[in-house]
């Protein structure tokens, strides 16, 4: 295949739809490693700050994207006719729910017919966005084939999931096993010999749809087995019984037992959307994921738990949430990341609000936003306690200073065991 050739060659030309915290860190690392990359997003002042050397994604540092930049690696772009001389197109664009819990796939759509219009014979389309199985055979597919092209023949189609965690320190791009399955053998020989041109290990499956489904059991098996300490702190509570305790105590077993821990709920664009991919598919081939449905609902009902919780806080002391100033440590729905996707703090701040409560936060990742009825801006930390009646501790970044948080607020919700070893009648648990 020609295909190969160029890609060994480092002479293949790549384009990457999509420069969020998937497409960019890709396209970033494929430029470093001598190819030559385009990336198309739709964000003109997106656009523009790549261009201009400047990151705005943590694991991505400015420097090393404006290295590739000043070496003409890398080029970003609004327009689609950018992609028109690429060998490999790789599609990372979201792939989020809609209200009604099913997959919303305008955003591939989207970007496959992008693709569509500068196809042609010998190039390797990729698909990375975390989807549920059958969306490359069934939906790309199809789309890409209206022109005449035959996938598998004329062109090369591949799905490998994206396996980021953004702001992890040992794991990246480059060292996460990258899995890859194609439509047929020289799909997944392509997509194979892409990958491997920057990554430590490629993984090749069999089909698409065992890559698809590869990336949902991982994110199913982390949301499962949280719903199941969530469920497991609400019952500690009842019970009087301190449940970080029991679970540090219970990871001490050196087999049969892997760590999970409880939250204000679930955040981050995978974990609490992709189990909801999969149990829609299951219901369409007339199976009900029973389990991964009521995890989704424990997980789901975390935020009024925890508020809950800082009512009976504030209780303590006589006070009702309606008229109390609280105050939020970290909205990130992660530590030291500044992504707010589907982050539970945005929930917790919205319920407290419609209750009544004069509301604040401090997130140095995390500058300002606008969620529902509410537009904030973050408050220094050294300020953050002034006239506040309760702290509540929705992210535990790494640089916040905990014991003046404890000194200086007259109670603190905990719900990420921060305050762990701090013995006070004024800190609340989740």
């Amino acid at each position: 295949m020609d295909i190969l050739n160029r890609i060994n060659t480092k002479t293949a030309r790549l384009g990457v739809i999509g420069l969020g915290y998937v497409g960019l860190p890709l396209a970033v690392e494929f430029a470093r490693a001598g190819f030559e990359v385009v990336g198309y997003d739709i964000d003109q002042a997106r656009v523009d700050d790549l261009n201009a050397g400047t990151s705005y994604i943590p694991d991505v540092s400015s420097a090393d994207l404006n290295d590739v930049v000043q070496s003409g690696k890398f080029r970003a772009s609004t327009q689609p006719d950018a992609l028109i001389d690429v060998d490999i197109i790789d599609i990372c664009v979201p792939t989020p729910l809609r209200k009604t819990r099913d997959p919303d796939l305008s955003y591939i759509v989207r970007a496959v017919t992008s693709t569509a219009t500068v196809l042609r014979k010998g190039q390797l389309v990729i698909l990375e966005s975390t989807t549920y199985p059958g969306t490359t055979d069934e939906v790309v597919q199809p789309l890409l084939e209206e022109g005449g092209l035959v996938a598998g023949t004329d062109f090369y189609l591949a799905f490998s999931p994206e396996r980021v965690d953004p702001g992890n320190p040992t794991y990246h791009t480059k060292n996460i096993p990258k899995v890859v399955g194609g439509i047929n053998q020289p799909s997944t020989d392509a997509a194979l010999a892409f990958y491997s041109q920057m990554m430590d290990t490629v993984i090749p499956v069999s089909s698409t749809r065992v890559a698809e489904m590869v990336k949902l059991l991982e994110n199913t098996f982390r949301a499962v087995n949280i719903g199941l300490v969530n469920e497991l702190a609400l019952m500690c509570h009842r019970m009087n019984i301190d449940v970080w305790e029991v679970i540090d105590a219970a990871k001490t077993k050196p087999f049969g037992f892997m760590p999970f821990y409880p939250g204000p709920g679930l955040g981050g664009h995978c974990i609490p959307i992709d189990p909801f991919y999969l149990s829609w598919k299951a219901r369409q081939s007339g199976f009900e994921a029973r389990f991964i449905e009521l995890a989704g609902n424990v997980n789901g009902a975390m935020p009024e738990y925890v508020v809950e919780r800082v009512a009976e806080a504030l209780n303590s002391g006589r006070k009702a949430i309606n008229g109390s100033r609280i105050h939020i440590f970290g909205v990130a729905y992660k530590r030291d990341v500044n992504d707010l996707r589907e982050s539970p703090a945005l929930d917790i701040l919205d319920l407290l609000a419609r209750r009544g409560a004069d509301v604040s936060y401090t997130d140095p990742y995390v500058p300002d936003f606008k969620h529902a009825h509410l537009a904030l801006e973050s408050v220094p930390e050294h300020a953050a306690a002034q006239d506040r009646d309760c702290a509540l501790i929705i992210t535990d970044h790494k640089v916040f200073d905990y014991a003046r948080i404890v000194k200086s607020f007259p109670l603190i919700v905990d719900t990420r065991n921060a305050l762990k070893g701090v013995v006070s009648d004024k800190v609340f648990r989740l």
